[in-house]
């Protein structure tokens, strides 16, 4: 309903006006706090073994829409958001493949009175200006392995730009969310798994902790676009595993959930 054939964003690979999205969910409760208007961009320079959104990876996968267009379809949703004690959040894919269309989003939210919450790996935070974190309440930082061996492995890149950009975001007073996906054989190292307990406790604007369980979800988007699914084997973790990860970040005074 927002693809718009006015604008072409493949001449403007950065453009306020308009960007490229996949969908949106008018009533998330899993990206941020209480009830949330979630969009969904395309294009994303990681590829997670585990990734349950494979066809928001490359960038023109999405619809073309105009920011004004989103953002007049966001109003209508207010009130609800209001009473729901939400906001919005920009997602992904990985929103910060498009700062200034994200920025164009999360700026007219604000301005709407809403909460603003950025979903982001963190890998492309270079991207996000200062003026754009001035106008983010909330970052939900997918930090996904911590040894830089298995970050690679897990996402074919590098983890030092995730873990500069949390520091930013520490100097910056920012308050996030951490995400944490627990994949028996591959981030489930206790060694690996204290050192980013330590790490995300001496940021200090950890609100929470997210430790999510594995799950084969996505497995049947891999198969439709005929991509190899390689944790076709893995099972989810066990409860024993999941305790003990959470333990750790709860015996260093984090919040977990």
């Amino acid at each position: 309903m927002f693809v718009t054939t006015d604008a072409d964003p493949a001449r403007r690979p950065d453009s306020a006006d308009v960007g490229y999205i996949h969908s949106v969910d008018t009533g998330g409760t899993v990206d941020g706090p209480g009830l949330r208007y979630v969009v969904f961009t395309t294009g994303c320079p990681l590829r997670c073994l585990y990734c349950h959104n494979p066809d928001c990876m490359h960038l023109k996968n999405g619809q073309v829409v105009r920011a004004d267009e989103l953002l007049a379809d966001i109003a209508r949703y207010v009130p609800y958001l209001k009473r729901g004690q939400g906001g919005l959040t920009v997602s992904g894919g990985e929103p910060l493949v498009q700062p200034a269309f994200a920025h164009a989003l999360l700026r007219g939210a604000k301005a709407l009175g809403l909460h603003t919450a950025l979903d982001t790996s963190g890998f492309l935070g270079a991207h996000a200006s200062d003026a754009l974190l001035a106008d983010v309440d909330l970052v939900l930082l997918d930090i996904k392995a911590f040894a830089p061996d298995t970050y690679r492995r897990l996402t074919g890149v590098a983890l030092q730009p995730t873990l500069d950009f949390a520091r930013r975001l520490a100097s910056h007073g920012r308050p996030m969310w951490v995400r944490y996906v627990l994949v028996p054989g591959l981030t489930d190292t206790p060694a690996e798994i204290e050192d980013l307990a330590d790490f995300v406790a001496g940021l200090g604007t950890v609100e929470r902790v997210e430790v999510l369980p594995f799950h084969k979800m996505g497995e049947w988007k891999w198969e439709q676009l005929d991509m190899p699914y390689q944790l076709k084997d893995t099972v989810p973790p066990t409860a024993e595993l999941e305790h003990r990860t959470r333990a750790a970040f709860e015996h260093r005074g984090l919040t977990v959930v």
